[in-house]
């Protein structure tokens, strides 16, 4: 049904997130790549994911997680829920 980067555990929150990586910053930054097309898979694999494992349907969110190259250095940016569904 599609990959998801990360599933984790937020207090009682369930976090999907996706991580993106740019080695170069011409094209923006990894996080403008999570557009409308790869949200909706994203959702669609955490809708797998909950039907697929004995939960109580905790509350979700989407998050991702863009990392950048910047003068030989990596600089992370998280953005918590990215986006809803």
């Amino acid at each position: 049904m599609g990959e998801i980067d990360l599933i984790m555990l937020d207090g009682d929150e369930l976090a999907f997130v996706e991580v993106r990586y740019r080695s170069r910053a011409d094209f923006g930054a990894g996080a403008d790549t999570v557009d409308l097309r790869k949200q909706r898979r994203l959702a669609r694999a955490a809708e797998h994911f909950l039907a697929h494992h004995d939960s109580d349907n905790p509350p979700c969110r989407f998050d991702v997680v863009s990392v950048a190259k910047t003068n030989y250095r990596l600089r992370f940016e998280w953005i918590r829920n990215a986006f809803t569904p």
